[in-house]
């Protein structure tokens, strides 16, 4: 009798094991996995899209650039005490 009562109680302790932390975890896993792998396919696709990086735009003929400002430089000296 004592038997029987120790296998039922260590059946439910399998089961609650098994149904509350085994099978969550591996659900949640699974649901991770398929997330990363849709994240992955849309990049790949954005990335297909878009092709090769394209050259930055050029000024056009109408808009010259304007020259840079050439100032004095003056040269940091540290002062020491």
């Amino acid at each position: 009798m004592l038997t029987a009562l120790f296998c039922i109680f260590l059946a439910y302790i399998l089961y609650r094991f098994i149904f509350h932390f085994v099978v969550p975890i591996w659900r949640t896993t699974r649901q991770v996995k398929r997330g990363f792998r849709d994240m992955q396919e849309r990049m790949n696709s954005q990335m297909g899209q878009y092709g090769q990086p394209q050259e930055p735009a050029r000024h056009s003929a109408g808009s010259p650039s304007k020259p840079k400002q050439q100032g004095d430089y003056i040269d940091f000296e540290e002062v020491k005490e």
